[in-house]
């Protein structure tokens, strides 16, 4: 079924922009056809890694979130960089940096759109298996610690809101859905 777009953009302007984001200010005609005024935090698409070992349990990095003013347990997460060749290489790029991690498996696990009613941001979301340790390569503005734990303990974490950022949610309960249809068919 296709759905007819019913807003109607009558300029753009930048309000705000960085290296990570950029804030758009669009003057439109709402579905109401009133005037009105929306605005788009544009970010580059990002990725979400699930990272399970042979033994199935998975690499959580731990960090304190500046926005939300709280420790977050999550799956290696980041943003895509200009010039890279495809999302897959931001997500063994980011996963690298993050853990120090390297995987000789990539599973696509599709995308999730975050707060899609105010960005841009789409979120790329993979299961990295058949894993190489190494040393991380933190960024500045980063300060992570990564744990080891039961796949099972992680979607635990998911269902009491223990792990709250949505790749982690998404991407943890993907791979669970995978892993309970494997077995459905074995």
């Amino acid at each position: 079924m296709q759905y007819k777009n019913p807003w109607k953009t009558l300029g753009s302007r930048i309000v705000y922009e960085n290296p990570w984001l950029r804030l758009r200010e669009d003057q439109v005609i709402r579905p109401d056809g009133r005037p009105g005024v929306y605005s788009v935090v544009e970010i580059r698409p990002s990725v979400g890694v699930v990272v399970l070992d042979h033994k199935q349990h998975i690499a959580l990095v731990g960090q304190w979130r500046y926005a939300h003013n709280k420790f977050s347990w999550e799956i290696p997460t980041g943003g895509s960089a200009a010039g890279e060749e495809s999302i897959v290489e931001s997500a063994k790029r980011e996963l690298a940096e993050e853990t120090g991690i390297h995987a000789n498996n990539w599973r696509a696990l599709g995308s999730i759109d975050n707060s899609n009613g105010a960005t841009t941001d789409v979120a790329y979301l993979y299961l990295a298996t058949e894993l190489t340790l190494g040393s991380s390569h933190q960024e500045g503005n980063e300060q992570l610690i990564t744990d080891w734990i039961p796949f099972e303990n992680a979607v635990s974490m998911v269902l009491d809101g223990e792990i709250t950022e949505s790749c982690s949610v998404a991407g943890i309960l993907k791979v669970d859905k995978l892993f309970s249809s494997q077995a459905k068919l074995e």
